[in-house]
């Protein structure tokens, strides 16, 4: 059988306001696959009843290749080799693309420049870089208090102690983040930095390489299936270096000073 010979039946849910988004990505996924699909709409409480009846079945969508029923989007998944999403699994994917948003927004700020002041430009690519990099992890964590704040409790010293500190740090994060941003306040932004990002760093040491615990990293939010351990490391260890700089740029001798 060609690829324009093929043929599926899809059942899915078609009511206004109410669309089964599964059943979408279902039709997507058999259309990118070279299918001709027999779209069927269950449109009513009364279709889906009989359908279920019918099929013997209590979810939609469910897919048919020719006398087969294969089942849902994941069922269509794991038919053709694709790996099925599984919510708790752990992944790095949302840090990849916020450190990737965060070079590629540094780039764009600074690439006029680098054919003019290209040591400058160089420069204050890497202090967007990471301080774009901290803004975006704050508002991740701004995102859902709570959340961050449960799971950031699990393995941070100071707010075990302090658990007001666990609220806080995302303000703090925050806004030393949009400070070395726009080379404000260093003054302020760099104590601040420095001092989260040292009891940041410590935390992780002991839990992950002292302690051993496997533990979620609150670094992109609560909730989140990061793995605590490099990642949330690495971003510390930023901050830390951007905090240095900037104490730096503070000095007599004015190094770095744009």
């Amino acid at each position: 059988m060609t690829n324009r010979t093929k043929h599926a039946v899809l059942y899915r849910r078609v009511i206004p306001n109410n669309t089964c988004v599964h059943g979408r990505k279902a039709l997507a996924l058999l259309q990118r696959r070279g299918y001709s699909v027999d779209d069927r709409h269950l449109t009513s409480r009364a279709d889906i009843d009989a359908a279920k009846a019918e099929f013997d079945v209590t979810t939609f969508p469910q897919a048919f290749i020719g006398n087969e029923r294969i089942g849902g989007y994941t069922d269509l998944l794991a038919r053709f080799g694709r790996p099925v999403p599984d919510p708790g699994a752990k992944t790095y994917t949302p840090v990849i693309a916020l450190f990737a948003v965060a070079a590629l927004l540094a780039v764009a700020l600074n690439v006029m420049a680098l054919s003019e002041r290209p040591g400058l430009a160089v420069i204050r690519m890497v202090e967007q870089f990471i301080a774009g990099s901290m803004i975006m992890l704050g508002l991740l964590k701004l995102r859902d208090l709570e959340a961050f704040a449960s799971q950031f409790l699990n393995y941070d010293l100071l707010a075990q102690r302090r658990v007001i500190y666990a609220y806080g740090y995302p303000f703090a994060e925050t806004g030393a983040g949009i400070l070395m941003f726009a080379g404000l306040l260093p003054w302020l932004a760099a104590p601040v930095g420095l001092i989260i990002s040292i009891i940041g760093g410590i935390s992780v040491i002991k839990a992950v390489y002292i302690d051993k615990r496997e533990l979620k990293c609150a670094c992109v939010g609560g909730n989140s299936n990061v793995p605590l351990g490099a990642v949330s490391l690495m971003e510390n260890l930023l901050m830390f270096a951007m905090a240095v700089w900037m104490f730096v740029k503070l000095s007599p001798l004015g190094l770095g000073q744009s």
